[in-house]
C-alpha cells in the first residue's frame, strides 16, 4: 500500500510541476507575434476555410486554457485569450482544436470512439468516488461494491488513454497546417510545436496517473481479507 502511495505522490507532483511549466510556456509565447497577425479566431477561421470544412462555429469562452471542440454540436470553443490573441500560442491552440474539426469531419475513428464513451465517463464521474468510498470501507463485507467502483474508474482511464491518440492527432494536423500558411515562420513554428508539445505532456501524464490509481483500488480489492 505505502509503494501505491507514493507512486501516487509522484504522478500528482509530476503533473503540477508539468501543469506550471505549460502554464510558463503559454505566458512566453503569447508575447511572440504570429507572422501575419492573425488573432486566434482568424486563425480558426481560416484553417476551416483552407480544409473546406463547413458547419463549424467559433465560439469565445470563459477561462484559461478552457479552449476545446465539441463534437456534439461542431463548435471550437476558444479562451477569451486564444480568440483575441495574436500570438503564436494563440494560434497553435485554435489550430489544434480546429483539428479536432478535421477529426470530425474526415470520422477519425478515436475521436468517434472518445465522443461514444462521453455519457459513461459523465455518469462515471458522477458517481465513482462515492462508490470507491463505501467499497473501500465495506472491501470485506462487501467487496461487490468496490469492484463496480473498479469497472467505473476503468472506464475514466480507458476514456484518458483513448484521448491521447485524439490529441496527438489533431497537435499533428495543426502543425503541418500551420508550417504551410504563413501563420508562423522558421523561428515561431518550433514555438508552436513547443507549446503543443508541453500540452501533450499533460495528457500522459493523466493517463499514466489514472493508471496508477486504478492500479491501487484494484491492489485494494485483491488484498481484501475474505
Amino acid at each position: 500500500m505505502i509503494g501505491s502511495w507514493v507512486i501516487f505522490i509522484v504522478f500528482a507532483l509530476v503533473s503540477w510541476l508539468i501543469s506550471n511549466q505549460l502554464k510558463r510556456r503559454f505566458e512566453e509565447y503569447s508575447q511572440i507575434p504570429t507572422a501575419n497577425g492573425m488573432s486566434g479566431k482568424d486563425v480558426a477561421q481560416k484553417m476551416l476555410r483552407d480544409f473546406g470544412i463547413q458547419g463549424v462555429t467559433i465560439e469565445s469562452v470563459e477561462g484559461k486554457l478552457t479552449d476545446h471542440y465539441d463534437p456534439s454540436n461542431k463548435t471550437v470553443n476558444l479562451s477569451e485569450d486564444v480568440y483575441n490573441g495574436r500570438s503564436v500560442a494563440a494560434a497553435a491552440v485554435a489550430a489544434h482544436e480546429c483539428g479536432h474539426a478535421l477529426q470530425h469531419a474526415a470520422a477519425y475513428q478515436w475521436l468517434g470512439l472518445r465522443s461514444g464513451l462521453v455519457p459513461v465517463v459523465n455518469f462515471a464521474s458522477q458517481w465513482m468516488q462515492w462508490i470507491l468510498l463505501g467499497g473501500i470501507l465495506l472491501v470485506n463485507t462487501f467487496p461487490a461494491l468496490l469492484l463496480a467502483g473498479i469497472v467505473l474508474f476503468a472506464m475514466t482511464t480507458l476514456f484518458s488513454f483513448i484521448t491521447l491518440p485524439v490529441e496527438i492527432n489533431a497537435s499533428n494536423r495543426a502543425l503541418a497546417w500551420i508550417s504551410t500558411s504563413g501563420v508562423t515562420n522558421s523561428q515561431t513554428q518550433l514555438k508552436a510545436e513547443d507549446a503543443l508539445r508541453w500540452a501533450g505532456y499533460t495528457y500522459i501524464v493523466a493517463a499514466l496517473g489514472s493508471l496508477a490509481t486504478l492500479l491501487y483500488y484494484i491492489m485494494i480489492f485483491m488484498g481484501r481479507r475474505d
